[in-house]
């Protein structure tokens, strides 16, 4: 049997699915991940070094204009076939939740709920002083004209610059959405992983969290990133391809004809 036939084997015989979803997932849709050069004013900044406490601390104009870039790409990007996968398998009758490591709303915008975001979201913003929510003008959210820095807006509350909500590298996962992701993820019956590095800790140990508690675990990556274990099945190739492909042989209907995955 291949292995897409035994990954829509499993999603038939499962009642409550979790998708554990990374950059991989909004490829498709013009999202960057760390693994592609950056354009135009960012092209000589490296990421990882931009998306740190300490980078803000010591350029914080540089690092809000960074992050303003970046949502407004999320904004003009749409959601995938692979986004939009998952709410048909909720409307088709199964359990769904999303857990994402991405911090882009183009879940929400295809239709998933309830979306837990493990790194924070780029909708939101909080000051880096008192860490309390911040809400702002769509003037005070504009793109930078190409070569322009902004300085971020100052806290109403304690005068602390604003910055992004998300969680920085060597930054702590947000209590309360870890705690969801584990319940989630230690009470369902399948858990699909889309798109995830498996390198960003803790987040990576979510598959083996599922398999413990008696999952099975469907990989869904451009390469083979299983572990070859009695409960896993790897499904090679882009994400909405093989989305609509495992949906299809599982009896959902879609909206468009898959490929399929090796």
């Amino acid at each position: 049997m291949s292995n897409l036939l035994r990954a829509a084997e499993a999603l038939r015989r499962s009642k409550t699915v979790v998708f554990f979803t990374g950059a991989g997932i909004s490829a498709d849709s013009g999202i960057p991940t760390f693994r592609d050069k950056l354009t135009g004013l960012w092209v000589k900044h490296d990421p990882q070094r931009l998306e740190t406490a300490d980078a803000f601390r010591a350029n914080p104009t540089l690092v809000w204009s960074w992050y303003l870039w970046r949502r407004h790409q999320v904004n003009q990007a749409k959601p995938n076939s692979a986004h939009l996968s998952i709410p048909r398998l909720a409307d088709a009758g199964w359990d769904v939740s999303v857990v994402t490591q991405n911090i882009d709303d183009l879940h929400e915008r295809a239709g998933s709920s309830p979306v837990v975001h493990l790194h924070g979201s780029l909708m939101d913003v909080k000051c880096f002083g008192c860490h309390r929510p911040a809400e702002l003008s769509p003037d005070q959210l504009a793109v930078p004209l190409e070569g322009q820095l902004i300085e971020p807006p100052r806290c109403t509350r304690c005068n602390g610059r604003l910055r992004p909500g998300v969680v920085w590298f060597r930054e702590n996962l947000p209590d309360n959405a870890w705690r969801s992701a584990v319940r989630l993820v230690r009470a369902c019956d399948l858990l699909v992983s889309v798109g995830t590095s498996g390198v960003v800790m803790p987040a990576a140990g979510i598959p083996d969290m599922a398999l413990a508690a008696g999952a099975t675990v469907i990989h869904v990556n451009l390469e083979d990133v299983g572990m070859d274990g009695a409960d896993e099945i790897m499904l090679v190739g882009p994400a909405g391809g093989v989305l609509l492909a495992l949906l299809q042989a599982a009896g959902v209907a879609v909206l468009s004809p898959p490929g399929v995955p090796t």
